[in-house]
C-alpha cells in the first residue's frame, strides 16, 4: 500500500487556505451581525403593531408590483371536482367573527360607491346574480392547503350588474366585516378575476357560522387571510385600503 506524503510545501498551501476560509467565514457573520443590527434599527412603516421595518416593506412592494406586473385574468386557478373537496373544512382564523351575530335578515350588504351614496343588497338580491362553484386548493399562509368547495356569484357580475363601471377603473376594493374588527384591501384585477366570488355557501350548503355566515368572499388567487369573512362593507379606492394583517407586517399583495 503506498503512503501518502505531504511535503512541507503543500502543507503550507493547505494551511493558508484554511486560515483563509476562517478569516472569510467570521467576516461573513461580522457583516450578516451588522447587518441584522442596522435592519432592527430601522423606522417601522406604521399600523396598529407598528408594522414592519422600511427595508423590508420596500422589498415586499418591489415583489408586489413584479406579481401584479405579470397578473392575467386569463389564467385560471386550477379547479378539481366536488368528489374532492374536504368533508372537514379546515378554518383560518376568526377574526371579525362577532359572536352575537346570528340572523341573516338583518344583515346587508353595504356598498359604498364612488360618488359618495350607497348601495345596500340582502343575501336574497346576491342569490338572484348567476351561481357558481369555485372547487380549488385553498392555500393558508401558515403552509396549509386543502381543496375546498364554494359557491356564490362572480364578484365581477355584482359590479357589472349593479354599474358599479366607475368603481371598477379604481385601483383598490376594500372590505370590512360588520363590527370593523377585520379588513382587507385587494388589487382590482384580483378583485375582478373570474374566480373570485362573493361566497354564501360551502359543500353545496349555507356558510357555517365559523366560515363567514351569510357572505364571505373567496380569491382563489390570493393567500387565506385575504377571504375575508363576514363581508360587511364594500368600498372603493385609488390608495391603498386599510388591511389588517399589512399593519402587522404582512405582505399587502399576498398572491400565489
Amino acid at each position: 500500500m503506498q503512503e501518502f506524503i505531504v511535503d512541507d510545501k503543500t502543507a503550507k498551501k493547505y494551511t493558508r487556505r484554511s486560515w483563509i476560509a476562517f478569516i472569510v467565514f467570521f467576516l461573513m457573520i461580522g457583516a450578516a451581525f451588522a447587518g441584522w443590527k442596522w435592519l432592527v434599527n430601522q423606522p417601522l412603516d406604521g399600523g396598529i403593531r407598528g408594522g414592519i421595518q422600511q427595508p423590508l416593506r420596500n422589498v415586499l412592494s418591489a415583489n408586489e408590483k413584479i406579481f401584479s406586473g405579470v397578473f392575467s385574468k386569463s389564467k385560471l386557478v386550477k379547479e378539481y371536482p366536488k368528489s374532492a373537496a374536504a368533508k372537514n373544512v379546515r378554518v383560518n382564523g376568526d377574526v371579525g367573527l362577532d359572536e352575537d351575530f346570528f340572523d341573516a335578515s338583518s344583515w346587508k350588504l353595504q356598498i359604498v360607491r364612488s360618488k359618495g351614496d350607497t348601495l345596500f343588497l340582502t343575501l336574497d338580491d346576491i342569490k338572484k346574480l348567476p351561481k357558481i362553484d369555485v372547487i380549488y386548493n385553498f392555500k393558508c399562509i401558515e403552509g396549509w392547503s386543502q381543496v375546498t368547495w364554494w359557491s356564490g356569484v362572480r364578484f365581477v357580475d355584482v359590479m357589472q350588474h349593479y354599474g358599479l363601471t366607475n368603481e371598477a377603473q379604481m385601483k383598490y376594493v376594500g372590505m370590512i366585516t360588520p363590527d370593523e374588527e377585520y379588513y382587507v384591501g385587494i388589487d382590482m384585477p384580483s378583485a375582478l378575476h373570474p374566480q373570485t366570488i362573493l361566497c354564501y355557501e360551502m359543500n353545496g350548503k349555507p356558510l357555517p357560522m365559523n366560515q363567514g355566515y351569510p357572505l364571505r368572499l373567496i380569491i382563489p388567487v390570493k393567500y387565506g387571510v385575504k377571504h375575508i369573512k363576514r363581508v360587511g362593507t364594500i368600498s372603493f379606492e385609488n390608495e391603498k385600503p386599510k388591511d389588517y394583517w399589512a399593519e402587522r407586517g404582512y405582505d399587502y399583495y399576498t398572491g400565489h
